[in-house]
């Protein structure tokens, strides 16, 4: 409890305001993102700076000319943030970033349309090893739980392998760490009605996944990010998976297609896709493209999401953090 100081002046109030705001500061986590400015990695440090963590973002050297990923640092900087320079081609300048901080987040690309960077991570695990100061280490996942894809379709599957490879790594060298499975973010399976090849709703008929029936979660992405940062200072996600299943937010595609029809009021065409059916179509399409039907294949056929108990080496995100008023998919 902050001690009661007689004030005599507003400036006596300003200094009290800072200095509160300073002790309040000093008891969070120190986080350092890696992959700021990608899909992910914009929300984890807007949720960090919310959630009044002393906020660093790691502004690599090989930025070259990506004049827009610069002007996003400069925005966190004006949002308070602070970037720390330094390069994966350059051990030291990582060691040197992650003494500077409690907790390491890192979001970097680890889907095959954009680019494909988990083992990256390698090298930030020997950082980190070296530096010997992180309480918590957050990898590259927030999506389908690698550990339990290793019978998962072979298009793709790489990218569960690289996963496993990294977290092989953080667990042998003895770095505290949460992973975060996040399922389906809604900017690529919602607003589209999870059809492949676009981002916008089908206007006259929508493809369903066999029967349509199995279930999803879905997520808004800014509560992804609420979540991830809610764990870092929480000892109850120590050295476990983070699973995000709000419970509104588990749907199947019948119910995720129903959703829309209510809000437009109109009736699409329901074309329903065997498993077969589905298969046969990857077959002559190139790697990145078969990687993302896997993806769906995996989800809408196989259930992968919700076709088993989180068990004690896991925890439910919304059970844990009630408070946070996660978006429901009616009104993303």
């Amino acid at each position: 409890m902050l001690p009661l100081l007689p004030f005599k002046k507003t400036n006596d109030i300003r200094h009290f305001i800072n200095f509160s705001q300073k002790k309040l500061e000093m008891s969070k986590s120190k986080i350092l993102v890696v992959g700021g400015t990608g899909y992910v990695g914009k929300r984890i440090v807007k949720a960090s700076l919310a959630q009044g963590h002393p906020t660093f973002v790691l502004m690599r050297r090989e930025i070259g000319y990506e004049v827009e990923k610069l002007q996003k640092l400069l925005s966190f900087k004006k949002q308070g943030a602070r970037l720390i320079e330094g390069s994966f081609s350059d051990h030291q300048s990582l060691v040197d970033a992650v003494k500077k901080v409690d907790v390491v987040i890192c979001t970097m690309s680890g889907v095959q349309f954009r680019s494909h960077n988990i083992l990256l991570q390698l090298k930030l695990v020997d950082a980190i090893k070296e530096a010997g100061n992180i309480k918590r280490f957050l990898p590259s996942e927030f999506g389908i739980d690698p550990s339990r894809m290793e019978h998962g379709l072979e298009y793709g599957k790489e990218t569960f392998g690289d996963k496993m490879v990294v977290r092989k790594a953080i667990e042998d060298a003895k770095i505290p760490y949460t992973y975060v499975s996040a399922n389906c973010f809604g900017g690529y399976f919602v607003g589209n009605l999870s059809q492949p090849n676009t981002l916008f709703p089908p206007k006259e008929r929508v493809s369903i996944y066999g029967d349509g029936n199995c279930k999803v979660v879905f997520m808004d992405e800014d509560d992804v990010a609420t979540y991830t940062i809610k764990t870092v200072d929480d000892p109850r996600t120590l050295n476990k998976t983070l699973y995000l299943r709000p419970n509104e937010n588990i749907l199947t595609h019948n119910d995720l297609v129903e959703k829309w029809e209510k809000l437009t009021n109109k009736t699409l065409q329901k074309v329903y896709i065997s498993a077969e059916d589905f298969l046969a179509s990857m077959k002559d399409l190139d790697h990145a493209y078969q990687a993302g039907f896997a993806r769906i294949y995996q989800i809408f056929y196989d259930g992968c999401l919700m076709n088993f108990e989180i068990g004690e080496g896991g925890e439910e995100a919304s059970n844990l953090y009630p408070e946070v008023r996660y978006t429901r998919m009616d009104e993303y």
